[in-house]
């Protein structure tokens, strides 16, 4: 039986607005530029925003164990943006700005602080005044259940997103959220910018909870396998995913009429030249940055030249679980910042040691695409 497949493309513009009539010429736009249906929004997380972090009954989270060691010379959330005290004058700004939707996440240690068990009810009234005071001035309330802010203790008990064991803990707290805030709730996204999360806190270590392998890694890790752990963390994002949204699917979907789907991060990339070597490497690129999420939940498996590349390190599905990740979506949503050259990078495919990068052989070109060493993206790159 063929699935319809809705995948609506959702352009998080995090802490970013869009100006009509900021310029001349064709940079001249004003709402009647676009469909009806489009929805102008921006989108955040609740580690940069809320703050808080040790106000009412609210613990741990993996980003606050990370920043507090050092990760980013002594930043962190503690206070942020204050969001958790200041959320009227965020939704009136929201107002102020044109807004027609707001992206946020909840905070799961807020939530639900021990990981699983009795829900903290301030985290509950929170979270219920801000999606009321958002829907109280029309703006649509789009809700991320993880934005890599695990809880501490489950990465303390079991390894967290390592271990299978999430998957039961996600659906708990999944439910919880479905059954508190569904019914004025119709967009969910299970985790945001999933290939992201699984890369950045387990391969490279630079994320939460900052696990790589000490000659891979651009962080100070102290423990973890880069060739192996990226690959584990991504096979339970989609097995806990796909189990959410057939929770949602049997529970609620008939009395809330809601969506689920996930996030990941979402480069476009072109040769860097017109190699056929380049070519070829940059659709491994997209193979191994996109198809990595989006090919199991379209076709029930990982990417053939993923499969053949990464070998016996690449988890594998069973029929059920391919069966139960085919078509768990609703939509996926893309976060989109720019486009980059690929160029093929046959050594690394030569090395002894392999991680995530050497199974690619394909180097992105930052420099070229006006990336500067801050992170910082150009905004009119070919393809945003």
């Amino acid at each position: 039986m063929q699935q319809r497949l809705d995948l609506l493309v959702l352009v998080a513009l995090h802490f970013a607005v869009v100006v009509f009539g900021a310029g001349g010429g064709d940079d001249d736009f004003s709402r009647n530029d676009f469909p009806a249906s489009f929805v102008f929004g921006s989108g955040s997380s609740a580690y940069q925003v809320e703050g808080a972090a040790f106000e009412d009954g609210r613990k741990p989270s993996i980003w606050d164990t990370f920043s507090h060691a050092g990760a980013y010379n002594g930043a962190n959330g503690d206070v942020a943006c204050d969001a958790y005290h200041k959320y009227k004058e965020d939704v009136q700004l929201m107002v102020d700005t044109g807004l027609e939707a707001y992206r946020f996440s909840i905070s799961w240690s807020r939530l639900i602080p021990n990981g699983r068990g009795p829900v903290n009810p301030k985290g509950l009234q929170y979270y219920n005044n801000l999606i009321n005071e958002l829907v109280s001035h029309g703006i649509q309330p789009h809700v991320t259940l993880c934005h890599d802010d695990l809880p501490q203790v489950l990465e303390d008990e079991y390894g967290g997103w390592l271990s299978q064991k999430i998957i039961n803990d996600f659906i708990a707290y999944a439910d919880i959220c479905f059954k508190e805030f569904g019914d004025r709730v119709l967009h969910w996204t299970t985790v945001n910018e999933a290939n992201v999360f699984a890369l950045g806190g387990y391969d490279l270590g630079f994320t939460p909870p900052g696990r790589c392998s000490p000659h891979v890694g651009i962080g100070p890790c102290s423990r973890g396998n880069s060739s192996t752990e990226p690959y584990i963390v991504a096979h339970n994002m989609l097995l806990t995913h796909s189990s959410v949204f057939r929770l949602y699917k049997r529970k609620y979907k008939s009395t809330q009429h809601g969506f689920v789907g996930l996030n990941i991060f979402a480069y476009r990339f072109i040769p860097h030249t017109n190699a056929t070597a380049d070519e070829v490497a940059t659709l491994r690129a997209y193979a191994f940055y996109l198809g990595w999420f989006i090919s199991p939940l379209i076709f029930g498996d990982y990417p053939v030249t993923m499969k053949g590349r990464v070998g016996s390190r690449m988890p594998t599905f069973t029929r059920q679980e391919s069966e139960q990740v085919k078509g768990a979506i609703d939509f996926i949503s893309l976060n989109h910042y720019t486009t980059l050259p690929v160029k093929d990078r046959p050594s690394a495919f030569e090395r002894d040691y392999r991680d995530f990068n050497t199974d690619a052989e394909a180097q992105l070109i930052f420099e070229q695409a006006g990336v500067t060493p801050k992170g910082e993206y150009p905004w009119t790159q070919p393809g945003l």
